[in-house]
């Protein structure tokens, strides 16, 4: 089983291209991230999908300091 997560399931996250946030996939904890992430599928027009949990290489620098496993889809609207 997925261990708890800071926000419930379908949650938001909208990111502009001129870099503007609207809602949050975690609190805080890995938002930084997916902005990144976010560069680059404007960038390359493919989707992405991210996970993000205590195990995961990223756990101390973007983890979840609540010990939960987060997935975020990643794609471009237009």
């Amino acid at each position: 089983p997925r261990r708890s997560a800071p926000r419930p399931i379908g949650t938001s996250l909208a990111i502009s291209e001129s870099g503007k946030m609207c809602g949050s996939v975690s609190g805080g904890c890995v938002e930084s991230d997916v902005f990144e992430n976010a560069r680059e599928v404007f960038q390359t027009g493919e989707p992405k999908l991210l996970s993000y949990g205590i195990d995961d290489d990223l756990a101390f620098s973007v983890g979840l300091p609540c010990g939960g496993e987060i997935d975020v889809f990643v794609e471009p609207l237009e």
